[in-house]
């Protein structure tokens, strides 16, 4: 009895020396410099969240969508996903931010989201006059008054420039970007859903 308690202690002892390469293997397969960057900060009101800064304009935020939309609902009941708009001093790209936060002021981003991304690669009709954008809100079913209203207002002109700073105090120098925590810039986007939310997962976790 006393050889078969020495035996099943080395067996386990054994064992878990097995795990130990696989665990710190794990925690070492993201490198800073490499997978992602630390950069100086965004505040988020709400943490853990993965902020994606993008543009309706922007062909690779197209195509990247689906993969975001799958990754942010992998992880819906552990992190917060949020969008900001980029603008980059283009008029078409400022229109569509203004778009987004119509968009969400009216409470119809998941209703339209999609439809603006296939307004301009699919369609190839990307918003160059405000008349357009306001057009393409009142066929969502918006009331006209209360969308010149919301175009013209106070907020609308803080949201972008809130949309601004954030971008550049997130140091983005294209998109689409995803940025963790406000604090952690992905530098290489993996191209699975669950790879992705393994790698935002990690990040969130870290010591600010």
């Amino acid at each position: 009895m006393k050889q078969f308690k020495v035996f099943l202690g080395s067996a386990i002892l054994a064992f878990f020396m097995l795990l130990l390469p696989l665990q710190s293997a794990h925690a070492k397969q993201y490198v800073e410099g490499v997978d992602y960057v630390k950069i100086g900060g965004i505040p988020e009101a709400q943490k853990p969240v993965i902020r994606e800064f993008f543009s309706y304009n922007c062909g690779h935020c197209y195509k990247q969508d689906p993969l975001f939309e799958k990754t942010a609902h992998l992880l819906e009941n552990d992190i917060q996903f949020e969008r900001t708009p980029v603008g980059a001093g283009r008029t078409s790209w400022i229109l569509s931010q203004e778009a987004y936060y119509l968009a969400q002021k009216f409470s119809v981003t998941k209703q339209v989201h999609g439809s603006i991304f296939s307004r301009i690669h699919e369609k190839g009709d990307a918003f160059t006059r405000p008349d357009q954008l306001k057009s393409f809100f009142v066929s969502q079913g918006l009331d006209a008054k209360k969308i010149d209203a919301a175009m013209n207002s106070a907020d609308a002109k803080l949201a972008l420039m809130n949309y601004d700073t954030q971008a550049q105090l997130a140091e983005i120098r294209g998109v689409p970007s995803l940025v963790v925590n406000g604090q952690y810039l992905i530098k290489v986007q993996p191209q699975s859903p669950e790879a992705l939310a393994e790698l935002i997962k990690y990040l969130s976790q870290l010591e600010d």
